[in-house]
């Protein structure tokens, strides 16, 4: 920790970076840091390069100072919540600070601060602040919880103890706006989400005795929606909730035929294994892949079920 205060010290022009299709955890752990460098008068840009952001992360704080290009007069750049270099969507010629809470994480960057008994990558930057005595204003205080209650989900999760909670009073303590999170966090559902969870709905397979639903999303459902991509994962969130079901499997068209793949468990299964066989990784029982070989959206749920079903 004290070789990362040590370079940011020395920074001229940090940029604070959130990794491709940015969920909370990540947009709000840029945010906490951007609020912090900015408290030190820093020089800081925040660099995303995904070119669209889910609406309703926006309303964290500094999420109008996103940009997607990423300044060539940066001489340090910090990832927040990046599993891979690849998560980056940029080559970097600057230092890199590489905060993250996932296991899988390959350590890259000229420093790492990786903490996979956190929670969420919030919670690995709230114990770095405590740690180095620095004060979480009330911008931090809010981008911390919303890490935190996403990663959690809700506060559902099975990673959820009594550490958590204690961590959550202090940041309301200091000033999070704790009930907008969980409005935008939450409860938030643009127009195309709710069409397209009927299309979901729909055609969700429940297989395996009813213990794997099986969720697969053409363009042409993306399109007939106006959904985004981010707009599925809360249903396959919600299909755990079925009383059968142990694991949920999500597969959606991209506009470049690719094909995105996302995991979710609520077992002892650990879906970031399978999720590695296609170069993607995650947690125990949330993880995400890209399939960049041609494959059609049935080819894949079949070689997918097999991998799945060998561990269920």
């Amino acid at each position: 920790m004290n070789k990362i205060i040590e370079r940011i010290n020395q920074a001229k022009h940090i940029v604070v970076i959130a990794h491709l299709t940015p969920d909370a955890d990540s947009l709000a752990s840029a945010s906490a840091v951007y609020t912090y460098l900015l408290t030190l008068h820093k020089k800081v840009s925040f660099f995303c390069a995904s070119k669209s952001i889910n609406p309703k992360l926006l309303f964290l704080p500094w999420s109008e100072k996103i940009r997607d290009s990423f300044p060539s007069s940066a001489d340090l750049a910090i990832s927040l919540d990046c599993g891979t270099r690849s998560r980056l969507g940029v080559e970097l010629k600057c230092d890199l600070i590489n905060i993250d809470h996932h296991a899988s994480n390959d350590k890259f960057g000229t420093f790492s601060l990786i903490d996979s008994k956190c929670i969420s990558t919030t919670q690995v930057l709230y114990n770095f602040f405590k740690f180095n005595k620095i004060s979480i204003n009330k911008k931090m205080a809010t981008a911390l919880y919303a890490g935190v209650l996403d990663d959690s989900n809700g506060f559902l999760s099975d990673e959820v103890d009594g550490t958590t909670f204690a961590l959550v009073q202090e940041l309301i303590a200091a000033g999070a706006d704790f009930k907008l999170c969980n409005k935008y966090i939450m409860k938030y559902i643009s127009l195309g989400a709710f069409r397209l969870k009927a299309i979901m709905h729909k055609n969700m397979c429940l297989l395996h005795n009813a213990k794997i639903a099986v969720f697969c999303v053409t363009q042409e459902d993306m399109k007939t929606s106006g959904a985004i991509g981010e707009d599925c994962e809360s249903v396959l969130e919600e299909s755990l909730y079925l009383k059968s079901v142990e694991v949920a499997l999500l597969l959606r068209e991209n506009p470049d035929f690719t094909l995105k793949g996302s995991l979710r468990s609520n077992t002892l299964l650990d879906v970031s294994k399978i999720a590695s066989k296609f170069g993607g990784g995650g947690h125990t029982s949330r993880a995400g892949f890209v399939i960049e070989k041609p494959m059609t959206l049935e080819e894949a749920k079949i070689e997918l079920l097999k991998l799945i079903s060998k561990e269920i």
